[in-house]
């Protein structure tokens, strides 16, 4: 089992590198992509895994726009300065604009 999650866990560091910059995707996403739709958790795990190497783990929110990775930065402010630094706009809610930000892995 912790080899099937490794390898997983590098599946899903695969995809995080391709993220463009200014661009965002989803935990959802990065798991439907996967072909394991239903391991957006585990996709998260690989995130928390990740957050201190140079991979743009910034990149990886919640399905809503939110960054629910935030506590796994330096400081909860680093991925919104980051993504703010790459042109990513927030709705009022603090959230990223889906609409024009979100990169879809399967769509390249």
């Amino acid at each position: 089992m912790a080899e099937d999650r490794t390898d997983f866990f590098q599946r899903v560091w695969d995809v995080v590198a391709d993220i463009p910059h200014g661009k965002v995707t989803t935990y959802g996403h990065i798991a439907q992509h996967l072909g394991a739709k239903r391991s957006a958790r585990v996709v998260g795990w690989a995130m928390k895994a990740a957050a201190s190497t140079n991979l743009p783990c910034h990149r990886v929110v919640n399905r809503r726009g939110a960054l629910s990775g935030r506590l796994h930065f330096a400081t909860p402010t680093v991925m919104e300065e980051r993504l703010r630094s790459e042109g990513v706009a927030f709705n009022e809610e603090g959230e990223v604009i889906l609409d024009d930000h979100l990169w879809i892995p399967s769509e390249g």
